[in-house]
């Protein structure tokens, strides 16, 4: 019954809705500060992260109004979370106190001996060093660190609006290509790596010095354009952030239990089991621990469990798309096409397409994580990023037209690095 042409109409017709809702939030912001009075509906109806998982509540009603209650949630229960769920966890596993005190220590090391300024240099690492690490601790946890770290120096109030927006770009691009130098790290690779027998050799070989180089590249280009606004009189600032010291034994463990939810990234049984013994180490060592960044990974696991459901029945406008491209015109397809559908479902639609040739193969993935930060479904991590650097942004918003003009110029360089011979 869900292969009925009503069903394929509304589900393109609440995605597209969504799509437009993403690039509205902002405004419903402003509203909020309007009429106080529908204040909480408004600033709802503002939060991106809710966007998409409010519209697939919609449109699990509306398959129950068309097919049938139970028809509407076996679609529903069909779906596979461990992505959502995964995500979620990373979040509050990496974005602990003994997590980013082990990760800014070693940066502050490398920070001291780079001819910059100790914020400059901080920014700098934040966005090269970090999200090529996100190959090693995958993207959604190089996310997180780098948000967390680059909060507090560079996405704050008094820095002009338009470098933050570039200084986003650059770190959303990065993270999304900074991947792509394993196997498992990135979601899109991750989604065709098995079924075109991609290893983390093909990987750093094909695919990593190029997005290495451009992240050099793009990282390069937002600290330049940092220079006049971050100094020495932003030391405080990012010396603050390190306030709070852990006792080594207990980073260790943290970094050991981030480490295992990494390494069964795939198992949600088993990284939930780590979660859970982690709530409870956290809970007794309270005193070395910020807030657990819970509220914020609930609600891009909900944005991104909304876009499972929902981008589950796009597969009837986006395979023909996919499958009537030539090698460059998909690559430049799957570059637009990631803008408006997120990057790893893409993938999953190339890998499920009988007789692709090794060049669209190649060259659909490179389009894929090369337009991954270009708004903020493109690439499942990004909902991370939105979620902890909003607040440094005015009406405490990001704007989706904002982020897409700030990531024009990196994701660029992005693709001019994969088409390299």
């Amino acid at each position: 019954m869900l292969q009925h042409p009503t069903v394929d109409l509304l589900a393109a017709a609440l995605f597209a809705v969504a799509l437009l809702h993403t690039f509205a939030a902002r405004q419903f912001e402003r509203l909020s500060h309007r009429y106080p009075r529908h204040a909480g509906l408004f600033h709802l109806l503002g939060e991106v992260e809710v966007v998409f998982g409010f519209w697939a509540m919609v449109l699990v009603f509306g398959l129950a109004l068309v097919a049938g209650g139970d028809e509407a949630l076996a679609y529903a229960e069909s779906r596979n979370y461990t992505e959502p769920l995964f995500v979620f966890v990373v979040m509050v596993v990496a974005g602990s106190r003994p997590v980013l005190m082990a990760v800014r220590d070693a940066l502050d090391a490398l920070a001291r001996r780079l001819p910059l300024p100790r914020p400059l240099a901080t920014a700098w690492l934040g966005l090269a060093a970090v999200p090529l690490c996100g190959s090693l601790v995958t993207e959604p946890a190089a996310m997180t660190i780098a948000a967390l770290m680059l909060a507090p120096v560079v996405f704050r109030p008094g820095l002009p609006e338009g470098v933050k927006y570039f200084a986003l770009g650059v770190l959303f691009v990065n993270v999304s290509i900074g991947g792509t130098l394993t196997s498992y790290a990135a979601p899109p690779v991750l989604m065709v790596a098995s079924a075109w027998q991609w290893d983390s050799g093909f990987m750093l070989a094909t695919f990593g010095w190029k997005a290495a180089l451009a992240v050099l590249v793009n990282a390069t280009a937002a600290t330049w354009a940092l220079r006049r606004h971050l100094g020495e009189a932003d030391e405080a600032v990012a010396e603050d952030a390190g306030a709070g010291r852990v006792p080594w034994p207990i980073v260790a463990t943290h970094l050991v239990l981030l480490a295992g939810v990494v390494l069964l990234a795939h198992h949600p049984v088993a990284f939930l089991a780590l979660f859970l013994l982690f709530l409870g180490f956290a809970q007794a060592y309270e005193r070395h621990q910020d807030p657990l960044l819970v509220k914020e990974a609930l609600l891009v696991g909900f944005f991104l469990a909304g876009l499972v459901v929902l981008g589950g029945l796009q597969r009837w406008w986006l395979q023909p798309l996919v499958e009537g491209l030539q090698p460059l015109a998909l690559f430049f397809g799957a570059l637009g096409l990631t803008a408006v559908a997120d990057n790893a479902a893409l993938t999953y639609l190339g890998s499920q397409i009988a007789g692709i040739s090794d060049p669209s193969k190649y060259l659909l993935v490179a389009g894929a994580v090369a337009g991954g930060g270009l708004t903020v479904i493109a690439n499942a991590p990004n909902p991370a990023g939105v979620a902890l650097l909003r607040r440094g942004f005015a009406d405490h918003s990001i704007g989706a037209m904002g982020l897409m003009l700030g990531a024009l110029g990196p994701t660029a360089v992005a693709a001019a690095a994969f088409l390299l011979p």
